[in-house]
């Protein structure tokens, strides 16, 4: 998979991963972007150990599936540490 067509993958799995969650996510669609790609890194390597998927193919519902589910941890990690802050 190209440079880019990993970002669009990260984007659009971050962008669903924010729907999936519920709530108010802190964040615009940078932080959606990187979140995204961390998540894909992440659903990437899961599915690399746990199910020895190759993970190429930018059209592969495998593919997709992991980096949404990878992007739903990083962003459920992002909320914990940072959707709680008091604003004085």
């Amino acid at each position: 998979m190209s440079f880019f067509g990993f970002l669009i993958l990260g984007l659009i799995a971050g962008a669903i991963a924010r729907l999936i969650i519920p709530g108010k996510q802190a964040g615009g669609w940078v932080i959606t972007l990187i979140l995204g790609v961390v998540g894909a890194m992440l659903g990437g390597w899961i599915g690399g150990l746990l199910f020895t998927v190759n993970l190429t193919s930018f059209f592969s519902l495998s593919t997709w599936l992991l980096a949404i589910g990878g992007s739903v941890i990083v962003l459920l990690i992002y909320g914990l540490i940072f959707g709680r802050r008091a604003r004085n």
